[in-house]
């Protein structure tokens, strides 16, 4: 295949790939600024400086609340009226941990959701583990180890606080409210909301030989594509698995099962069903989430999401549009960000018109299909191309430097050269072979509009082939 799931070492731009600490933290520096937002999400600003680190706007706080309402059967939809008309943000956050074992623990899951209460509409953006990022008081590393390093040191508000903190200075995302879960929170709350199971709809055979089994060993997990419903367990295991591209499409089934969910307790009841059950979940799993929210304020939570249509509710993936694969001096794989990429994708998810969804989409030239950047990779790679860069330029290296960026981004390249007689022309797509879906992908990833695809004569050597011009040099200076 020409796309590789987890890219080699080697296949990093070498010189990108930082040889000591200091050119590692140097790869994100902690006193760039990501674009002013404008006034239109009031709860994003920009990142601070290194020599005073923010205080985040709300203290967390690690220990759950008391309960504040005993469950009685008079309660009423209307006594949990969300009142405060201003956007907020949620930070969930998913760990792995099982019953009995010991943390601290890293974060698998994460994922701000933006609520606007006045507009009726939601965003959630995943936030990718491997994020390479500072972490305020404490060192550059993967966002992931945030909360080990929370929960460790005593941070004031523990781990949670940490991730807020760090997705604060870094994202420029203030978080007033959290929710942390284990599995075993996950799989007896869809237990008890949806005991015939819940309904996902896999776009292609998901086949993971490694999956965790819970004893520190492996077991086999199996998805046919198509629809189907899932019980806890099952379902689970269909939100972990890394099977395909890696987190990246793991943090849209992660999405996806968070939509279904929400689905389910609506058709079988809706919130009110919920809110007979909630008081008995806040006291039984008391060691199995922490959060700084009480209990009818998660009440009144659920009443808001009942309200937002599903298709107001939007969603977005930090993935590989928005970092690039470098590798640390101690051998690991992580994501550099792209400041003014995730900044853009923010805007799209927090400020999504109602009516829109998945906002990590490109539209293809079948009429009436529309393909997430998974969802067309997936199918590029099925087309099993062979791509050609070629320069099309008096411009020394940019085939190269070309084909360097699209090995970051994890796509392999067949060939690279030069144009016999190169005209300096704009950067074209040519599709040789009939190879559309590549041909369409390369050119999401090169951010070029659908009319710079153009079909070519067979040339023996390539399927598809990126002509470049002039025009890729921005976006090949550009931090990645």
């Amino acid at each position: 295949t020409q796309f590789v799931p987890d890219a080699p070492t080697a296949a990093v731009e070498p010189t990108a790939a930082p040889t000591t600490e200091s050119q590692a933290i140097a790869q994100v520096p902690t006193n760039t600024p990501i674009p002013t937002l404008g006034g239109i999400i009031p709860t994003l600003s920009a990142r601070g400086s290194t020599s005073a680190l923010p205080t985040l706007v709300v203290t967390l706080v690690v220990t759950n609340p008391a309960p504040q309402i005993e469950p009685t059967p008079d309660l009423r939809l209307a006594d949990y009226a969300w009142q405060d008309p201003r956007r907020f943000n949620i930070l969930l956050l998913g760990i792995d941990q099982r019953r009995g074992e010991q943390g601290p623990f890293r974060t698998d899951t994460i994922i701000v959701v933006s609520i606007d209460p006045l507009r009726g509409t939601a965003g959630m953006l995943s936030i990718p583990r491997d994020l390479y990022v500072p972490i305020p008081g404490f060192r550059q590393d993967r966002i992931n180890n945030a909360n080990v390093l929370g929960e460790a040191s005593a941070y004031p508000g523990g781990g949670p606080a940490l991730v807020a903190r760090t997705l604060q200075e870094n994202l420029g995302i203030n978080v007033s409210r959290y929710i942390l879960i284990n599995f075993d929170f996950f799989t007896t709350v869809v237990d008890l909301v949806a005991p015939n199971g819940v309904e996902v709809c896999p776009t292609q055979e998901i086949h993971d030989e490694y999956y965790p089994d819970g004893s520190y060993g492996f077991m086999t997990v199996h998805f046919d594509p198509g629809c189907q419903r899932l019980e806890a367990e099952r379902l689970l295991q269909y939100a972990r698995t890394r099977h395909g591209n890696s987190d990246f499409d793991r943090a849209f089934r992660q999405q996806e099962v968070i939509r279904a969910v929400r689905d389910e307790v609506l058709s079988v009841g809706g919130i009110a069903n919920f809110i007979g059950i909630a008081p008995r979940l806040w006291q039984e799993l008391s060691d199995s989430y922490q959060t700084n929210m009480a209990l009818d304020d998660l009440i009144r939570l659920g009443v808001l999401l009942q309200n937002i249509p599903r298709e107001n509710i939007a969603s977005g993936v930090i993935g590989t549009m928005e970092t690039r694969f470098a590798t640390t001096p101690s051998g690991d794989q992580v994501l550099i960000p792209n400041y003014n990429a995730i900044s853009t994708l923010m805007q799209r998810v927090f400020n999504a018109a109602p009516g829109t969804t998945e906002v990590n989409t490109i539209s293809v030239e079948t009429e009436g299909e529309v393909l997430s950047i998974s969802e067309l990779r997936q199918r590029a790679e099925a087309e099993n191309a062979r791509i050609g860069v070629y320069n099309n330029t008096e411009i020394a290296g940019l085939a190269s430097q070309t084909r360097d960026l699209l090995v970051i981004r994890q796509v392999t390249v067949a060939n690279v050269g030069n144009m016999q007689t190169p005209t300096g022309g704009a950067t074209v797509i040519r599709n040789l072979n009939d190879k559309p879906y590549t041909a369409r992908y390369l050119a999401a990833l090169l951010n070029l509009p659908e009319d710079r695809i153009e079909i070519g004569a067979p040339n023996g050597a390539d399927d598809v082939m990126v002509i470049v011009g002039a025009d890729i040099q921005p976006m090949l200076t550009a931090p990645r």
